[in-house]
């Protein structure tokens, strides 16, 4: 992996993989949060990112099985320590609305132009997913 010196933004996906064993992203994902962390880049979340993971790791399915609702909560509860945390707030809503009026974005793409806003608002120049 090349060495950037930038914060980075971490999309639900990631989360997910990395915390799956059975995925078949787990190893990459998980080496590519080691890496990063190990060069002391800044690592963002949002808010947004961690509903997602909640309704992610809720919903059953084959690589989820049933997750215990208390594991799922205790993961969230570490992210929120170990990742920096971009607040969903007016700047970012106004930016998504800026966004909205200059490209055709609509239906579930509002979600993913939000998570631009807020990398947008909080200088974060890189997505990892």
């Amino acid at each position: 992996m090349q060495t950037i010196n930038h914060p980075v933004f971490i999309d639900t996906n990631i989360l997910v993989y990395a915390n799956l064993a059975l995925s078949p992203f787990h190893v990459q994902a998980t080496k590519q949060l080691q890496e990063l962390a190990e060069q002391g880049i800044e690592l963002w979340i949002s808010r947004q990112t961690l509903r997602e993971y909640l309704a992610a790791m809720t919903r059953r399915g084959d690589l989820t099985g049933q997750i215990p609702v208390a594991s799922v909560v205790a993961d969230v509860r570490d992210f929120s320590t170990y990742f920096r945390l971009a607040e969903d707030n007016s700047l970012v809503t106004q930016r998504l609305l800026t966004l909205m009026e200059t490209i055709p974005i609509g239906g579930k793409q509002v979600h993913d132009a939000n998570i631009v806003a807020t990398m947008l608002v909080y200088g974060i120049p890189q997505l990892l997913t």
